[in-house]
């Protein structure tokens, strides 16, 4: 199925490269939702928005405790007004080279590359949906308003 993301204005896809924290939503064994903070980077050309994290995370657990091609998981940030959530398929990829290119995006979305760790891992998710609001005003901060 194409991904919705190869729509999504060029607005959307920078929003994407701003330094914001994020939320990942997997689901547990009974449904219920699991919502958890995160960065999350986007490659827009792909469709692909990937997470870095530690294998023995529950993330993981509740991903690889589906059938294989059935975990469901969503990203969203928000910023004041504007807001961008993208959901796809997930699937956790343990090897090397996808590791190092993980730690190298968000390295360079959040200007920080991560301590290594051998418990490292990806969630891949492969977006098939993607939407947002970009069109409204950023919040003043303090500094601004006065």
């Amino acid at each position: 199925m194409p991904s919705d993301i190869f729509s999504q204005t060029p607005e959307h896809s920078a929003f994407w490269g701003e330094y914001h924290l994020c939320t990942l939503t997997t689901l547990r064994a009974d449904g219920t939702p699991h919502v958890v903070p995160v960065g999350v980077t986007l490659d827009v050309d792909t469709g692909v928005a990937r997470v870095i994290t530690r294998k023995p995370s529950k993330k993981v657990a509740n991903i690889q405790a589906s059938r294989p091609g059935e975990a469901r998981a969503v990203v969203c940030q928000v910023d004041g007004g504007r807001w961008a959530t993208l959901e796809g398929t997930a699937e956790v990829l343990t090897d090397a080279a996808a590791v190092d290119d993980a730690v190298a995006r968000y390295a360079d979305r959040y200007g920080r590359t991560p301590a290594p760790d051998p418990e490292r891992v990806v969630i891949e998710i492969t977006i098939d949906r993607a939407m947002g609001q970009l069109n409204a005003a950023r919040p003043k901060t303090a500094s601004a308003a006065t």
